[in-house]
């Protein structure tokens, strides 16, 4: 009796690439343009304000809201100030506050959680009550909260953001510890006579590390639309320092008025730094991690 059965084969010319073959493809795409776009980024706060001879502060109303031109890429703004110069300097100051913010929550998310997992017990529930009391509050209402105890300035922004975006750090890295305490090498280490602080310092701590660094990456860039977030709304920097928030928020009536550049630019400036930092946040999270996704998103 005859075989019925067809073996399905490609067209001619189609070639059928496995699963596996296109998602390293994909992911070696999505890093490769995370890695530029950041290292754009670098390069413009860097180089930008040297080679540009212009002050961003310089006034000039006989040139304000020009469209973008060869002496003006990206335009001026409404006292003719140069929209380029102004969105790097201010790329710059949300960079600043998100990289110094995001390692101080790193380090006290880490220390709490690290903390809480090592003493277990009532010490543990105790310290995670706390931290769901105080996630339990709006992060962004306590921002305003703690910025508006300060004079405005780039430094109150970094504690309010620091101080409302560790808590997530802290239960990652608990279930962290908590994972690593019921592995034999920590049975056996406290076999042998080791003390608790010996062992979080020796054995619970280097394991914690990659997920914590992994939470200071993922970290810069909300902390940097947090930062946007109390600058568009006139809290923390001054109205004369240059934040993407604030170019955003000056940029409002022109919008209305028709004149598109002063929001495009920045937004954009705000938008592809924060996708691009995340892109490489998200292949080291698949290096580290491949099998579960990290409870830390965006």
């Amino acid at each position: 009796m005859a075989d019925t059965t067809l073996e399905k084969t490609p067209p001619a010319g189609r070639v059928r690439r496995p699963r596996g073959t296109a998602r390293r493809s994909t992911h070696t795409l999505r890093l490769r343009v995370s890695a530029t776009l950041v290292a754009l980024t670098v390069l413009a706060v860097l180089l930008v304000p040297p080679l540009v001879q212009l002050d961003q502060q310089s006034v000039d109303l006989g040139a304000k809201l020009l469209p973008p031109s060869w002496a003006h890429p990206f335009g001026t703004d409404d006292v003719g100030r140069d929209l380029l110069l102004r969105c790097v300097y201010g790329l710059r100051v949300s960079l600043l506050v998100g990289l110094v913010a995001a390692l101080t929550a790193t380090v006290i998310g880490t220390a709490v959680g690290a903390t809480a997992g090592a003493l277990g017990g009532w010490a543990d529930r105790v310290v995670m009550r706390v931290v769901d009391a105080v996630a339990s509050v709006p992060h962004l209402l306590l921002g305003i909260f703690i910025v508006a105890m300060f004079r405005p300035g780039v430094w109150p922004v970094v504690v309010s953001v620091a101080l409302t975006h560790w808590l997530s750090t802290a239960r990652i890295v608990r279930a962290e510890v908590l994972s690593l305490r019921s592995r034999p090498y920590i049975d056996a280490a406290v076999s042998g006579g080791a003390s608790r602080w010996r062992i979080a310092l020796r054995h619970l701590l280097p394991g914690v590390l990659p997920q914590a660094g992994l939470a200071a990456v993922l970290m810069v860039p909300h902390a940097m639309w947090h930062e946007s977030a109390l600058s568009f709304l006139g809290l923390g920097l001054p109205a004369h320092t240059a934040s993407l928030g604030t170019l955003i928020q000056g940029a409002r009536g022109s919008l209305l008025a028709g004149q598109w550049w002063p929001t495009l630019f920045p937004g954009l400036f705000l938008i592809v730094p924060t996708l691009a930092i995340a892109g490489l946040a998200g292949v080291w999270r698949e290096r580290i991690n491949p099998r579960r996704r990290s409870e830390l998103t965006l």
